[in-house]
């Protein structure tokens, strides 16, 4: 070993710590239809914590089981978006402890529809006021970091399955010895989308969030299924290009989208045709479709990913 290698100090890098995965449900019950909130929080401080690596000093470190705690407390009074409740941690930690500088704070919700029924006993429109069913296949998502005082939103929703039975083609691509795949103009496309986008900073503190989220799930949802595809990229650019267009809180947005196979059984060696009807649904290995779609010229802002696990 070098004498510069040796005498080269070794320091404390970027760091941050708190409670992962907190799992709280919220029942609303002040009326005879309740409502569920079902979320999986996590709260990450940063700040000054050097005496905590170097020497074992804990007088700056607001405990795990704290912030554990906190995340109870403030679903007590109510939750609200997924974005709100994580800036109002955000808000209360960073106020608190004049150490901590930032953080981030990640939540996720679970979607819950109330269970239809035919009953009239505690029953309203034809859903049971109290009896709930886990609805959808998709997580609500959003990641709030704050540095100082900017304030980074980037929210989202994973595995939305969607398929369509037609309306899908894919064909023209190069051909070498390898390449064994027909040709189609007619094919079902079928994907878990997972999508990320990030507000623009300006009063992001003023938003509804909920209004939005709904919005661009919708959009997503329609432009997928509207685009005749001739790539599942293409369908991702346009699903994207069609959130910007109608929202303009949305700064960018990132996919990560898997083409989940379906391939058509061939059935000749026992003695039935196959109309393009039955197929067999492959769950590995699949195409994999990441992109980030924004505005051209619009500033990127690498620090409201940095902490955002994968592509997107």
């Amino acid at each position: 070993m070098s004498q510069s290698s040796q005498s080269q100090e070794i320091v404390l890098g970027d760091n941050q710590y708190g409670k992962a995965e907190v799992r709280a449900v919220k029942i609303d019950r002040d009326r005879d239809r309740h409502s569920i909130t079902d979320l999986s929080v996590s709260s990450q401080l940063r700040g000054s914590f050097e005496e905590a690596h170097y020497d074992g000093d804990n007088g700056k470190v607001v405990a795990t089981d704290t912030q554990k705690n906190t995340v109870f407390a403030f679903a007590r009074d109510g939750v609200g978006s997924p974005e709100a409740f994580a800036l109002r941690l955000a808000e209360h930690f960073t106020s608190s402890f004049d150490w901590v500088s930032g953080g981030r704070w990640e939540v996720k919700q679970y979607s819950w529809g109330h269970i239809p029924t035919s009953k009239s006993d505690n029953a309203a429109d034809g859903e049971h006021n109290h009896a709930f069913v886990k609805g959808g296949t998709e997580t609500r998502t959003t990641v709030v970091q704050q540095d100082g005082d900017e304030l980074f939103v980037v929210s989202g929703l994973e595995d939305l399955s969607v398929l369509k039975s037609t309306g899908s083609e894919f064909h023209g691509f190069p051909r070498d010895r390898y390449t064994t795949l027909v040709e189609t103009d007619d094919r079902i496309l079928a994907t878990k989308v997972t999508a990320k986008w990030r507000y623009e900073a300006a009063g992001v503190g003023s938003l509804d969030f909920n209004e939005i989220y709904a919005d661009v799930r919708r959009i997503l949802l329609e432009t997928f299924a509207d685009v005749h595809s001739l790539a599942l990229q293409q369908s991702l650019y346009e699903m994207g290009k069609a959130v910007l267009e109608s929202r303009p809180e949305v700064a960018e947005i990132k996919f990560s989208m898997p083409n989940l196979h379906h391939f058509l059984v061939d059935m000749q060696a026992f003695g039935l045709d196959n109309p393009n009807e039955v197929f067999y649904a492959a769950d590995r290995p699949y195409g994999l479709i990441e992109a980030e779609v924004k505005r051209s010229g619009a500033s990127s802002e690498p620090r409201a990913w940095a902490t955002v696990a994968g592509f997107c």
